[in-house]
């Protein structure tokens, strides 16, 4: 799992989750909301969390369900104008 993570970005937990009384499952990274799952992928995702050994592994299943610290610009929060 330390390969994954080689610059620590997921030490600084950038990834939270909020569930609605629907079971409808929110995705945030600093905050923002980036990503919804309903229904099978909610069920997946809350499966994935509750057996996850540890925080770090939670933001881990977080980044890779978004898409996140796939290409290497995660650090670059403001676009270039």
């Amino acid at each position: 799992m330390d390969n994954i993570d080689k610059r620590n970005r997921l030490d600084e937990t950038p990834f939270s989750y909020r569930i609605n009384k629907n079971n409808t499952v929110f995705l945030d990274y600093h905050g923002k909301q980036v990503k919804i799952l309903k229904g099978k992928e909610a069920e997946r995702f809350l499966r994935k969390i509750s057996i996850a050994e540890d925080e770090k592994a939670i933001q881990i299943i977080m980044a890779k369900i978004t898409g996140n610290f796939k290409r290497g610009n995660e650090g670059n929060h403001h676009s270039k104008r």
